[in-house]
């Protein structure tokens, strides 16, 4: 296990990133400090952890400790170990089918052996790095997997909420249920209703009484409930039974056919797995998500797989159910304000000494209660959210076909069946292209959608030649993959038809991009040249946004030159624009530009956001975020930060510069803005966004400590004298990039002038009135243009060091 260490993230990697290290004074050592909110997230944990792991071990068929073992275990080797911090381990309704297999197959010792057997794995899996290919499984296979596992769970659990027991599958299960209708017991459905009617009406409580009561766990509130009045009405109901500890059965020996033991291994390692890292992905998003999160550590994949692999090890090893991340453990954590790791381990401390103090109280629940509670469970794990999801994406066939196989042959099975459906569905999409031909007003229209492989070769160059030499056409290419030969296919053509007189217009999502060759099949032929040629646009699929000229070959020299400005002008319709060769009289080179940009965006840009620009001319604008950046040309706030019309509310100036509440510059415009954006439009964010090679910032540093503010952009500039100040304050911490001290002066003054320009935002009164309201976060961020890089500040304690921005994984 310690050749395991280096490949994961060890628990100091993770204190570094979350919080800078300081050295502790001589003599002493550091001390362990627990959070007030992790207590008492911990807490909230625990009262759930308790009936639900009691009643998944009664689901699975394990004796009863089993379920505490493993929530014990859970909450402090995979709470301690694990890479996902917020995240909480334990007995999970999605193993229960597995285990109750299991058990039903090869015994409840050999089951702890697979446990022990299935941690082995996820530990080698581990070392191996390969914990980010679990999130490659599809969604729609994942949500049917867990809708058939809580379809299956629900069924077994019905017959003991009537007061009978479980058949063996859900064919059999259903099969006896009407005759189990027929012989109910009205004690245990009494006791059944009693639990179930506190989970469904305790967390809609109204009212100031129903938030203060709504802290307390719907689960703790059902179960005791009905144990509280089944006692007190002295109903005879089979309860829990807690053996003594010394009877407990530990791991034994692998009995059993090789293959069907290997299968099984498998089975609870790939459930386990992809349930524990697909959970670690939805907390980072639930973290991130609440209200002042601030600099929020991402879960370590790797590590998180070696911790439930440890758990798993241990938790067999002692006689406990297989370990994974919980969902609803997890996100009671979350709500509950955990910030670290210490409220998983306090969650499983409580588990142990309720498990060593508190059995009394644990025997006098009815298994009639903990079978309604868990039953509960396995109905939200077919989830209408999930459906409509994959519904959208066109993938319900995949989630039905493996939830009706989990449902009807097993995890293992129905999961293979999923994987096989999916591979089906993305190939017949892959060779799903319709190709169609029209002519309208002489222009000839060849639309193509979905994806361009040589399967449809055949089809495109038959109606390619369906357009008339020397005519006008347009392709349409509505798809994101086009392979090698369907490329030349496409090519071949374009240069055949251009060199007859003809016209070809490629529009669609491949617009400009670079295919597998060289070339441009937007723009066709450079004047003079043949596809290919190096008169040929280069263009990339950003060119659309920057407005890109192509390179054309110089004019020869005695091309004629163009008018100037005296020579008169003719009127341009920017629908159309002029001819891409032809001179514009009276046309600057800057005018012709500007132009042909209007006339790009018309035709091409203007078709695909008209609907969405009329949506925000009807409702307004709502934008999310004030961005306060630099007025260089080279900061383009839509490219960086991937957001379209009506997502931010921009102010750009000189040196991305807030002047502070009573100052006097002459200029309130900044000021309105701020007011504006966050008393009017409600933003929930404020970003100042610094760049690299800020030339207001050069200008401070160059400028003469007495020097007279004689022009605007001098006076202007005033404004930044506090982040010089800051800059030369020897005693102010430095902010730092990434870990790494600035390149020069003036980088260092643009990290510095970012910080300060935070706390001239904070010195405004609509904006300290949002931050203390918590309906206003702000953000500092500093864009490196060379690199093309982003990087987010974070203010940990005394440093302010702006991190590297890195992908965001999804979560399923």
């Amino acid at each position: 296990m310690s050749a395991c260490v280096p490949a994961g993230a060890t628990e100091s990697a993770h204190t570094e990133r979350a919080h800078p290290p300081h050295s502790p004074p001589h003599g002493r050592g550091p001390r362990f400090r627990v959070a007030g909110a992790d207590l008492s997230a911990a807490v909230a944990v625990f009262l759930i952890a308790l009936p639900l792991s009691l009643g998944i071990a009664l689901a699975t068929g394990a004796p009863l400790q089993a379920g505490l073992v493993a929530a014990a275990v859970g909450g402090l080797v995979a709470g301690r170990l694990g890479g996902s911090p917020l995240q909480v381990s334990g007995p999970a309704a999605g193993l229960t089918v597995v285990t109750a297999d299991l058990i039903h197959q090869y015994g409840w010792r050999v089951t702890c052996a697979v446990t022990v057997l299935a941690g082995l794995v996820q530990l080698g899996l581990s070392c191996l790095r390969v914990a980010r290919g679990a999130l490659a499984v599809s969604p729609a296979i994942v949500h049917g997997m867990l809708a058939g596992i809580g379809v299956t769970i629900a069924v077994a659990q019905a017959h003991i909420v009537l007061g009978g027991e479980p058949q063996s599958s859900v064919p059999d299960n259903l099969q006896a249920l009407p005759a189990q209708l027929a012989r109910l017991d009205p004690a245990a459905l009494a006791v059944s209703v009693l639990t179930l009617a506190p989970l469904l009406l305790w967390p809609r409580l109204p009212g100031r009484a129903g938030r203060v009561l709504r802290r307390v766990p719907a689960a703790l509130v059902a179960v005791a409930g009905a144990t509280a009045v089944a006692a007190a009405a002295g109903l005879v109901l089979p309860v829990v039974d807690l053996p003594s500890w010394r009877s407990h059965a530990l791991a034994g020996l692998p009995e059993g056919p090789v293959l069907g033991l290997a299968a099984a291994v498998l089975t609870t390692a790939l459930v386990c797995s992809v349930q524990s890292l697909l959970g670690a992905v939805a907390v980072d998003k639930l973290a991130s998500a609440r209200p002042g999160a601030g600099h929020v550590v991402r879960s370590d994949l790797d590590r998180e797989l070696l911790g439930q692999g440890a758990a798993n090890v241990v938790s067999g090893a002692l006689g406990g159910l297989p370990v994974a991340g919980v969902a609803v453990r997890s996100t009671a954590n979350v709500h509950a304000g955990a910030v670290s790791r210490n409220s998983t381990m306090i969650h499983g401390l409580l588990v142990v000494a309720a498990t060593l103090l508190l059995v009394p109280l644990l025997e006098l629940i009815p298994l009639a209660s903990l079978a309604t509670l868990v039953m509960a469970v396995g109905l939200r794990m077919v989830s209408l959210h999930h459906i409509r999801t994959v519904t959208r994406h066109r993938e319900v066939l995949v989630y039905a076909v493996t939830a009706l196989g989990v449902i009807c042959l097993g995890v293992l099975e129905g999961v293979v069946l999923g994987i096989a459906v999916a591979v089906g569905v993305a190939l017949h999409r892959l060779t799903r292209t319709r190709i169609t031909h029209k002519e309208e007003g002489g222009v000839h229209h060849v639309h193509v959608r979905g994806q361009l492989t040589f399967l449809a070769v055949p089809r495109l160059s038959r109606a390619l030649h369906l357009v008339p030499q020397g005519a006008d056409a347009v392709v349409a290419l509505d798809g994101s993959f086009m392979d090698h030969a369907a490329y030349e296919t496409l090519q071949d053509w374009q240069g055949t038809h251009t060199a007859r007189g003809g016209t070809v217009e490629i529009t669609g999502r491949r617009t400009g991009v670079r295919i597998a060759e060289p070339g441009d099949l937007a723009s066709g032929p450079a004047p003079g040249g043949e596809p290919g040629t190096h008169g040929d646009c280069r263009c990339r699929p950003w060119t659309a946004w920057r407005n890109h000229q192509c390179d054309r070959p110089s004019p020869a020299p005695d091309a004629e030159p163009l008018p100037d400005e005296a020579s008169g002008s003719v009127a341009t319709d920017p629908r159309t624009g002029p001819e891409p060769d032809a001179p514009v009289r009276g046309r600057t080179p800057g005018g012709i530009q500007l132009v042909r940009g209007l006339s790009t965006f018309q035709r091409r840009t203007a078709p695909l956001v008209r609907g969405e620009l009329a949506r925000l001319a009807r409702e307004g604008q709502r934008p999310s975020q004030l961005f306060l950046t630099c007025a260089d040309s080279r900061v383009v706030t839509s490219m960086i930060t991937s957001s379209g019309p009506g997502d931010l509310f921009v102010v750009r100036n000189v040196g991305n510069l807030v002047p502070p509440p009573g100052a006097e510059s002459g200029d309130d415009s900044v000021a309105a803005a701020i007011e504006y954006a966050v008393d009017v439009l409600a933003v929930r964010s404020i970003t100042v966004c610094g760049h690299s090679g800020c030339g207001a910032m050069q200008a401070l540093l160059d400028s003469r400590p007495a020097s007279p503010a004689a022009t605007p952009l001098g006076r202007w500039l005033r404004h930044g004298g506090p982040s010089l100040e800051r800059l030369r304050d020897t005693g102010a911490p430095a902010p730092r990039l990434a870990g790494r001290a600035p390149a020069d002066d003036v980088e260092q003054l643009c990290l510095t002038n970012v910080v300060q320009q935070l706390e001239h935002l904070r010195a405004h009164e609509s904006v300290a009135r949002a931050l203390k309201e918590g309906r206003l976060e702000l953000h500092g961020v500093y864009f490196h243009v060379g690199e093309a890089q982003a990087y987010l500040l974070a203010e940990q304690e005394e440093d302010r060091v702006f991190d590297r921005v890195r992908d965001v994984d999804l979560a399923v």
